[in-house]
């Protein structure tokens, strides 16, 4: 009984101290973590509490209402540190593998039902850490789940807090996490590997360890009302501590084949008619290729075209010609713009190099098979 009540009077300390801090999103964690700790030890007091907690006012609009708030900005140079995406905006909806996808789901799916992981004592995930080559979505999806969430998205890219005077490095993470706490947002820190290096690097200096210190204490007191999200192209150069801080790990990959098609046909579509018969060409022709790459080809003939004049399509015909590519590659190619006549027998052969007989002789054995 004793312990009890000294864990009971530590809380309490715990959340005036918190309270007369003007925290109120801290207020709700430490809320959460009574109920939790609470649970099935007295479900009067968590009853309470969790129904406070289901009643209390949320913010219809974050940014205006912390308004009154500073915007964050590097204490050397004045810029802003933040960049900020009130209603989050995407130019076309994002294709992961099914892994990716499910646990993306996941987290859309515990923010939704907040009531009833209340009720068994838990919080919906607080912190999820992405990882990945570069342009495989890892950006896009903090911006999707913002826009599910109906959230506003706060981009940190932690190269930009590494302040010229590197001790006040520390205190730019400060303001900027202490900023995204105070409202119900989704924050991203970006670029995570660029200070959250292993302590045990002997090629680091001692002030970025401390940084790694203190972005370990602001994960461990992260408000489960407000989402963080991180995202690395280098996870191996992680610390250690850091990985097990983050209750989430979600991997992103270079698209399958499928997940090119998909999403070639969704950023095609509206502009050509024939859309999804370019993304079956061109995610033959751009397979091993990002998402972003695959975009950035796609938007540069669109460009050409609209700048040379011709239609798009005749030069989204020069992404077929993929160097390197194996004969078999060259092979499916060239069969498939002859099979959605997209080009003549003759014209597969100058873009592939594979000769008119093996095209025609695998169209016929294709045929045959149906």
């Amino acid at each position: 009984m004793t312990n009890k009540i000294q864990s009971i009077e530590k809380d309490f300390f715990q959340l005036a101290r918190i309270a007369l801090s003007g925290r109120p999103q801290d207020v709700q964690a430490l809320l959460y973590r009574v109920i939790k700790k609470d649970k099935g030890q007295n479900s009067e007091l968590s009853q309470m509490l969790s129904e406070l907690l289901r009643k209390a006012p949320t913010r219809s609009s974050p940014l205006r209402k912390t308004a009154e708030r500073a915007m964050p900005v590097d204490v050397d140079s004045r810029f802003q540190l933040l960049r900020i995406e009130e209603d989050p905006i995407l130019n076309h909806e994002p294709v992961y593998a099914p892994a990716t996808q499910l646990a993306l789901d996941r987290i859309i799916l515990e923010r939704q039902n907040t009531d009833k992981l209340l009720e068994a004592g838990l919080e919906p995930t607080r912190t999820a850490i992405f990882t990945g080559p570069p342009g495989v979505g890892k950006t896009l999806a903090a911006r999707w789940l913002a826009r599910e969430l109906g959230r506003p998205l706060l981009i940190l890219d932690l190269s930009s807090v590494m302040s010229s005077f590197l001790g006040r490095t520390g205190t730019n993470l400060r303001h900027v996490l202490d900023y995204a706490k105070s409202m119900e947002c989704v924050l991203l820190l970006d670029e995570l590997d660029a200070i959250a290096k292993r302590r045990d690097d002997s090629s680091e200096i001692g002030e970025l360890k401390r940084l790694v210190t203190v972005l370990i204490q602001q994960l461990d007191d992260w408000p489960s009302s407000g989402l963080l999200l991180a995202a690395t192209n280098h996870a191996d150069l992680l610390d250690p501590a850091i990985w097990r801080r983050f209750e989430a790990s979600i991997e992103f990959t270079l698209p399958s084949i499928e997940g090119a098609k998909a999403f070639i046909n969704n950023v095609l579509s509206g502009v050509l008619d024939d859309s999804r018969i370019w993304a079956d060409i061109l995610s033959a022709a751009l397979a091993d290729k990002s998402y972003s790459d695959i975009e950035s080809d796609i938007l540069a003939a669109r460009r050409a075209a609209a700048l040379n004049g011709g239609k798009i399509d005749e030069h989204l015909m020069h992404l077929v010609d993929k160097p390197g590519a194996s004969k078999d590659e060259k092979i499916n190619l060239a069969v498939l713009l002859v099979q959605h006549n997209l080009a003549t027998q003759r014209k597969a052969h100058e873009l592939t190099g594979i000769s008119r007989d093996t095209i025609r002789s695998h169209i016929k054995k294709l045929e045959g098979r149906n």
